[in-house]
């Protein structure tokens, strides 16, 4: 499934691809969120492009409350349903209900939580996210798991991950012992957790390649810890994840977080960001991050950026951009989304040229310093 390319001389930075039924990913990628099955916003159509999205990220939790597994299987998975016939990755839902702490129990049976659309009640287990997952037909699935909050003490800590890697063994077993439903091979992600100790990161990770899954997560992270934090515990998990499967470290983040991440060995991200960044008027460029809403764009009659080839600064002035903004007008949102993505996953492509030429260590420093500027 999973191939290494090639790693850079003086970073952990990798090169490679992930070949699934449904088509060839180029790591490292960025895979943007469809939660519902649609990435809010921007079309099938566009995504493929100008945008050129190798894959996206649907959520079992949402899916399965709504429409529900029936309908979705009705149209053959997720892939029909949604037209799409590129590759699709499932989350179990197990971030979801996390943010549900008040309307949830976890035992050992699994995860009970009320719906927070109509308050009825459900129950996920290990082995019942692998069948949901089964049904949407996603070429990654992943393991249902505990994302313990920030801050969680030591013992909370310990005792969530432990939950997990018990779930964990009961989700590759139902995923051993079942079968995929519509022709295409199907994978299953374990999630590394361990709050932010060390010690305990080091434990989750062997124990996830112990379990031999196709492909390993990095979970219980950007929930709210400094990042200096997030980055320590990434490069502690990659120091020990196996070097043959593909890395994913999940709800991260910002384009400086990407290139820094991937500087310590990732391979795979998804964020809302870039489309609620975008809904909310923040955009992404190559010199920072432009805030469309101010008003300093109210009377600047020109594109943003002539050379970057997305519709937002190629064909519209950002004076009509701001105004659809500040009008709250759909089309103005769609554009920002649209340029968000393309802004991705144009840096993507520059990262996987850049460690094929081995120049990614010293390229990456000055373009985080860049990303992270205001205009």
């Amino acid at each position: 499934m999973f191939q290494l390319h090639t790693t850079c001389s003086t970073s952990k930075a990798r090169l490679g691809s992930l070949t699934t039924d449904h088509g060839v990913i180029e790591t490292p990628i960025f895979m943007p969120v469809g939660t519902l099955g649609t990435v809010k916003g921007v079309s099938q159509d566009r995504l493929k492009d100008p945008i050129q999205a190798q894959i996206v990220l649907g959520n079992t939790y949402h899916l399965y409350l709504r429409p529900g597994t029936e309908v979705i299987q009705a149209s053959g998975g997720l892939h029909g349903f949604m037209n799409w016939d590129r590759p699709i990755l499932t989350d179990s839902g197990g971030y979801q209900i996390f943010s549900l702490s008040d309307i949830r129990t976890l035992d050992e049976e699994g995860a009970h939580f009320k719906s927070h659309l109509d308050g009825s009640k459900h129950l996920f287990t290990p082995e019942n996210v692998v069948d949901i997952q089964r049904v949407l037909g996603s070429d990654i699935m992943m393991i249902l798991d505990e994302c313990p909050p920030y801050p969680s003490d030591y013992a909370y800590a310990k005792n969530s991950m432990e939950l997990t890697h018990r779930w964990a063994k009961r989700g590759r077993k139902q995923f051993l012992e079942t079968q995929a439903l519509y022709g295409h091979r199907q994978f299953q992600f374990g999630i590394v957790q361990g709050g932010t100790y060390k010690d305990l990161r080091i434990a989750s990770a062997e124990f996830m390649a112990e379990q031999n899954f196709e492909g390993i997560a990095i979970g219980g992270l950007s929930v709210g810890e400094p990042i200096p934090l997030l980055y320590e515990m990434t490069d502690v998990n990659t120091d020990v994840m196996p070097k043959e499967k593909a890395r994913y470290l999940m709800g991260v983040g910002t384009p400086a977080n990407l290139l820094e991440s991937i500087a310590r060995g990732v391979d795979m991200f998804d964020c809302v960001m870039p489309t609620r960044n975008a809904r909310n008027g923040t955009i992404f460029t190559r010199e920072g991050k432009v805030n469309l809403r101010n008003s300093k764009w109210r009377n600047h009659h020109a594109p943003l950026d002539p050379d970057f080839p997305s519709d937002l600064c190629q064909k519209y002035h950002m004076s009509y951009v701001h105004h659809l903004l500040k009008s709250n007008e759909l089309f103005g949102m769609t554009l920002a989304s649209e340029h968000n993505l393309q802004f991705y996953l144009w840096l993507m492509k520059e990262v996987r040229e850049h460690i094929k030429n081995d120049t990614f260590a010293s390229w990456y420093p000055d373009m985080v310093t860049q990303l992270e500027s205001k205009i």
